[in-house]
């Protein structure tokens, strides 16, 4: 199993199945709740974000053919280390690119512009692994707290983000 491979199963477990949910904004297609067309979210594919897409009918092929180039290949998953590959891709996914890129530069040290270039992959293949994690997940938790639909989703996202240091851990070890 490729690193991608591996991530994208922890990250649609996480994501799990179809989900039409009416007070979540990423289930329209405007991105705002009674924006657009309910068209749900399914193994993380929100219909804000792929608003032409047929969510309810998605496959894990389809979605892993999405994952790969619009999140894991924009963090170049395949360049950082597995386990800081699987917490960016999972932030990606779950918060945007731009999130994910910010949140891996604060957390080894490098300008904090979003774009993932030369100097960010540097820092974060030779940054010390577990103070890098430890860095990168406390901005994503601050992020995702402060959310207004936290007190909604909280308990998941906080079961999300407690279990993924774990699977992060057991990837490196795969």
């Amino acid at each position: 199993m490729t690193a991608f491979e591996h991530a994208f199963a922890v990250v649609v477990g996480h994501e799990g199945g179809y989900d039409a949910t009416t007070t979540d904004p990423g289930n329209w297609t405007g991105g705002a709740v009674g924006q657009g067309e309910l068209r749900g979210t399914k193994f993380g594919i929100s219909a804000a974000a792929y608003p032409s897409l047929d969510i309810a009918n998605l496959t894990p092929e389809q979605a892993q053919a999405i994952y790969k180039p619009d999140y894991w290949d924009r963090v170049q998953g395949d360049a950082l280390p597995p386990p800081m590959a699987l917490l960016v891709f999972d932030a990606a996914v779950n918060n945007g690119v731009g999130h994910a890129v910010r949140w891996l530069q604060a957390a080894v040290g490098v300008p904090v512009d979003g774009e993932f270039g030369a100097q960010t992959l540097a820092a974060a293949t030779s940054a010390d692994a577990t103070a890098a994690a430890t860095e990168f997940m406390a901005q994503r938790w601050l992020f995702m707290t402060a959310l207004p639909t936290w007190h909604v989703f909280g308990l998941g996202w906080a079961r999300r983000l407690c279990a993924l240091p774990y699977e992060s851990l057991a990837m490196a070890a795969a």
